[in-house]
Formats: C-alpha cells, sequence, structure tokens
C-alpha cells in the first residue's frame, strides 16, 4: 500500500468537468484531490472506503465525495468484470453566480453535504444511473444540463448515507486523515497475520485505550471489528476468483474455520459457501 496521493485532475477540452471511464486497476490507489468527484461503479462488490469510512458495496455504487477527502479506488481488488464511471468537477465549475441562483439552491446545499461523502441507494441509484452511462454519448450542452438533472436528483433524495461524522473542511480532519492513512495501511499489509493493536497505537502515538477510544469515535467500530470486515471482503474477493472457503479463510488470518464461518454470516448475513454459490452461481 502506498502514501496517501494527490491527483491531479484536469477538465475535458471544451468542458468545465471531466468525464472518466477507468479501466478496472486492482492495485491499491489511496488518494485525494481538490475536485469534487460522482463515483458510479457496478461489480459484483467491491470497496467502500471514503475518509473515515469503511464498508463494501455489492452489485453496484453511487457515491458523492467533496474536496480532499481521501478515498480508495472503487475497483481495488474487484477481480471481476466492473464498468464505472466518474465525473470530477472543482467547486463553483459554472461561477459562483449561477450556483447563488434560487433555482440552484438544492445544488448548493448537496455540495456541503459531499465535505461528508454520501452514498446513494435505492430508486435514486436506479434513476441516476442510466443518466450517468448515457452522458458520453451527449454533446458538451446536452451533458452540462444531464449533469444539472443528476446533481437535482442527489439533492433532493432522501435515499443517501452521510459515510463521516466529521467534514472535510474542518480543521481537525486532517489531522484524523493522517492518523487514519497511518491505521489504514498497517491493516492492509497485517490483515493476513495477526495485527497487534498496541503496536498501531505507537505508530500513531496514542496510548493503547486512548487509541481504542479513537478508533471506535471515527470508524464507528472497534478495531477488532473493523480487522475483521477488512479480511471479510478480502475474503469474498478471493471466492470470487473461486478459492475454496478453506483457503478464504486462511490467506486472510482466520486461524480456524468454525470462527470465519460466524465472522462471515455475521458481516454479510450468509455463509461463505452460500455467497460463493449465488454470485457465481
Amino acid at each position: 500500500m502506498g502514501k496517501l496521493q494527490l491527483e491531479e485532475v484536469r477538465p475535458d477540452m471544451g468542458s468545465s468537468f471531466k468525464i472518466l471511464n477507468p479501466r478496472l486497476s486492482t492495485t491499491f490507489l489511496w488518494h485525494l484531490h481538490p475536485e469534487y468527484e460522482i463515483v458510479y461503479v457496478e461489480a459484483q462488490g467491491g470497496p467502500r472506503h471514503v475518509g473515515a469510512h469503511i464498508s463494501r458495496y455489492e452489485g453496484s455504487d453511487l457515491v458523492f465525495i467533496g474536496p480532499n477527502i481521501p478515498h480508495l479506488n472503487f475497483d481495488y481488488g474487484v477481480h471481476t468484470p466492473c464498468e464505472q464511471v466518474v465525473i470530477q468537477m472543482r467547486e463553483n465549475f459554472l461561477g459562483e453566480p449561477f450556483f447563488n441562483n434560487p433555482e440552484m439552491a438544492a445544488i448548493k446545499q448537496l455540495f456541503k453535504k459531499a465535505c461528508f461523502g454520501l452514498s446513494f441507494y435505492g430508486e435514486t441509484k436506479a434513476k441516476a444511473t442510466p443518466l450517468l452511462k448515457n452522458l458520453q454519448q451527449l454533446n458538451r450542452f446536452d451533458q452540462l444540463l444531464c449533469l444539472l438533472q443528476i446533481f437535482q436528483l442527489l439533492a433532493t433524495s432522501a435515499e443517501v448515507e452521510l459515510l463521516n461524522n466529521i467534514s472535510a473542511v474542518n480543521k481537525s480532519f486532517e489531522k484524523q486523515r493522517t492518523r487514519m492513512d497511518v491505521i489504514y495501511q498497517y491493516v492492509e499489509t497485517h490483515y493476513n497475520c495477526k495485527p497487534d493493536v498496541n503496536e498501531l497505537a505507537e505508530k500513531v502515538n496514542l496510548s493503547t485505550a486512548a487509541f481504542c477510544r479513537y478508533f471506535k469515535k471515527q470508524a464507528m467500530s472497534t478495531f477488532t471489528d473493523f480487522v475483521n470486515s477488512y479480511r471479510i471482503n478480502e475474503a469474498k474477493n478471493l471466492l470470487l476468483q473461486g478459492k475454496l472457503v478453506t483457503e478464504a479463510c486462511y490467506a486472510t488470518g482466520f486461524e480456524q474455520l468454525s470462527y470465519f464461518n460466524r465472522t462471515f454470516k455475521k458481516i454479510t448475513g450468509e455463509n461463505p459457501s452460500g455467497f460463493k454459490k449465488r454470485m457465481l452461481g
């Protein structure tokens, strides 16, 4: 896992924003940029790792990420067919006066909330999907109109989850970002052996007790639960590659198959063999 990277984004020629269709990448890209970003991804499953939030999407995901929120590429560790649409734009990319028009009030609030990282689901995601997929087929003017339509859809939706409890514009977010970067690097490197909470606490200059309190507040889970969730995410990827349940178990750091099965079901709601059969069957 590499160092947190700054991604340089340039708008498409003749446009005020950039549209991407990234190719599948299994490399770990933990990065940030000053642009806002809409990400839509279709895959059997992958990581949703935005700021201090980590979880997994199944089937598809739609997120809106504010500026300077570190995030992981949504195709990390995905080894099955994957389709992505990414749209990146600067704040007030159409000019401050345009965003101050009363018709833009809801969208302006959406951009403010994006500093927490937003995930959309349900009917909202279903309606946004064809608009996003068709965006590159339009001329520049119609692309802009469609993008505004997508923003209005997201801005007026109640089917949304805030992914972080602190905004990226908060000064304390920078310190948290640095700490969480160290934590993620450690977990990514040690998940398949025995992550030592004492060693990690020392790396971020906290006592073990203080680290446990800090981590639970930021990630909204215990460190043990976080590591187990990370392991199960990796185990899912292995199962989707056709690995045996026992192979996925021991490759992700679990020492007992029974504990692996219990943990997998607790996190996903189904056992590993059932997951594999459902997804590959």
